[in-house]
C-alpha cells in the first residue's frame, strides 16, 4: 500500500511556453518596463549581438501570406498599390513585391508557424479575399 501511495505523488512536469511572435524582431530589454533591472555581463550581450549579426542573412523555413498574384496588363500597377496599402495598414510586417515572369506577386510577413500567419490572414482576408498562406523561406528572426 505504501508503494502505491508513493507512486501517486505529484510529479514535476516541465512546461514550455509557446513562442510569442509579438516579441520577434524586438530587443527584450527595450520591452521591459521602467524600474526593471537586468544584471547581465557585457560578454553575454556581446555574444548575443554577434550571434544575431552572424545569422542575419540566413533564412529559415516558415510562412508568408500571398496577397496578390497576377499577370494581367494592370498587374504591375496593382501590385505597387497593394504593396503601399499593406505597408501603411500593417507597418509591423515586412512586405515583399516581386516579378517572376509573367506574374507579379505581393507577400507579407515572416512567420515561424502557420498559427502565427493565421492571425494576420484573418484580418487580411476581408480586404484581400484571394489571399492565402504559403510555405516559404523567411528571414532569420532577429
Amino acid at each position: 500500500m505504501l508503494l502505491a501511495a508513493h507512486g501517486l505523488q505529484a510529479q514535476e512536469v516541465e512546461t514550455i511556453a509557446p513562442l510569442d511572435s509579438a516579441l520577434l524582431g524586438k530587443n527584450i530589454f527595450s520591452i521591459l518596463g521602467p524600474g526593471a533591472k537586468v544584471h547581465q555581463s557585457a560578454e553575454v550581450r556581446q555574444a548575443m549581438a554577434q550571434y544575431v549579426e552572424k545569422n542575419a542573412g540566413k533564412s529559415v523555413s516558415g510562412y508568408r501570406i500571398r496577397v496578390f498574384y497576377d499577370n494581367s496588363p494592370q498587374a504591375r500597377t496593382r501590385s505597387e498599390t497593394i504593396e503601399q496599402n499593406l505597408l501603411e495598414q500593417y507597418p509591423g510586417y515586412k512586405v515583399y513585391r516581386s516579378f517572376e515572369s509573367p506574374n507579379y506577386k505581393v507577400l507579407i510577413g515572416n512567420f515561424r508557424s502557420k498559427d502565427e500567419a493565421l492571425r494576420l490572414f484573418n484580418m487580411l482576408r476581408k480586404s484581400y479575399p484571394t489571399a492565402y498562406i504559403i510555405k516559404d523561406s523567411i528571414e532569420y528572426p532577429l
